[in-house]
């Protein structure tokens, strides 16, 4: 697939055209700036350093709740309109429903990492559901990702609460007690913040399997599987571990110098889309401030970033660097006390979100997403000769 050209070009010199494209993209075999799908749910403006879902600057929406944002993303998308009411609501309903299945499988994911146990619990998901499927996929991730955590520590699952909301409930899942106030609205920002951002890949996985028709749990086990790996959903955790390695504040300066010597990468830092800010790290950064309790930690996090930021700018200038959402994920989850290798499936339950919402725009769109692909192998001798 290529970028659309003017639609002068495509009438009498369309063989023209199309080599004309082939030609520009032949040192380019990956996917960068190739538009391949269109949405109205969000952008990704790099350049500007701005992250927009559905008219919205993510700055506007960092104080509602999960189920607004997730109202705001299925506009338009589900068979009947839903409020943040209606959303809360459902959600409660189908948590109940689903906790019943992951007591009963539970035993089974013994052995799983974490992201394998979640894959294999979303697998059990099927067509024949009959609570929507949106609905049902966007409630069992926090349950599923609750009892995941509690077992691997050698406890039992905490049924869900359907009177409180998503964020709050997960916590309750998690740690077998109501969550204060400031907790539950502190989950709720970072949910928010990673729900949706644009055709990263496990969200062009997810439309690419929704566009075969496989259906939304498929769908959205197909993003997962994406997410799980290193290059996307799986970097908040060695950022603690790093915080963990530095040690003490002396430590700081000589720790960084030294790993930037070596050409080491500093967990934390960095973006391919952003050239500028992370809007979603400053976010999050206001969210961290929020949790007292970890102040002592929160301060020490800081200096490293300071640190951090002054010797990238020294060492590569022409190359921003700047603080990127990992960073400040992984300060607020280890806050709110998840276990740092159940990161990436907290983040699964926030996008969430944005794979719903794209696999039901992808399906609206019913078109299949066949891009082509450049051949660089040997041609069959015969046909080199005859040519």
């Amino acid at each position: 697939m290529f970028p659309p050209v003017n639609q002068e070009d495509q009438d009498d010199q369309a063989c023209e055209v199309h080599f004309t494209r082939q030609d520009r993209y032949r040192d380019r075999p990956r996917l960068e700036d190739v538009v391949a799908a269109e949405t109205g749910l969000g952008l990704v403006d790099g350049a500007a350093g701005r992250l927009v879902l559905r008219g919205y600057d993510l700055d506007d929406l960092a104080d509602w709740s999960f189920e607004a944002v997730l109202a705001l993303l299925w506009t338009g998308l589900t068979p009947t309109a839903m409020t943040e009411a209606d959303i809360r609501r459902e959600l409660g309903a189908a948590r109940g429903h689903v906790f019943l299945r992951a007591e009963r499988l539970l035993p089974v994911t013994d052995g799983l990492a974490p992201v394998e146990a979640m894959r294999f619990l979303l697998s059990s998901l099927t067509d024949a559901e009959r609570i929507p499927h949106h609905i049902l996929a966007v409630a069992a991730a926090p349950v599923f990702a609750a009892a995941i955590a509690r077992r691997a520590a050698g406890q039992s699952p905490v049924a869900p609460d359907a009177s409180l909301g998503q964020s709050a409930d997960f916590l309750h899942m998690l740690h077998g007690e109501l969550p204060g106030e400031d907790r539950a609205r502190a989950l709720d920002s970072y949910l928010v913040t990673v729900a949706d951002h644009g055709l990263n890949a496990s969200t062009f996985a997810a439309r690419v399997i929704a566009s075969t028709r496989a259906g939304l749990f498929s769908s959205v086990v197909g993003g997962l599987c994406a997410l799980k790996g290193p290059l996307h959903g799986g970097a908040p955790g060695p950022v603690l571990d790093m915080l963990d390695a530095i040690g003490t504040e002396a430590n700081i300066r000589p720790w960084i110098a030294a790993t930037l010597a070596r050409g080491e990468r500093l967990m934390g830092f960095g973006h391919r889309i952003y050239r500028v800010r992370d809007p979603r790290a400053d976010v999050l950064k206001g969210v961290v401030g929020t949790l007292r309790d970890s102040a002592a930690r929160i301060a020490f996090a800081e200096a490293v970033e300071a640190e951090a930021l002054a010797q990238l700018a020294e060492k590569k200038p022409l190359r921003p660097l700047e603080t990127n959402v990992e960073f400040y994920t992984a300060l607020v989850l280890e806050a709110l006390g998840f276990p740092r290798d159940s990161f990436t499936n907290v983040f699964a339950v926030g996008r969430m979100a944005g794979w719903t919402a794209h696999v039901l725009e992808q399906e609206a769109q019913g078109r299949l997403i066949r891009p082509q692909s450049r051949y660089v192998g040997p041609m069959p001798e015969r046909a080199t000769a005859a040519g």
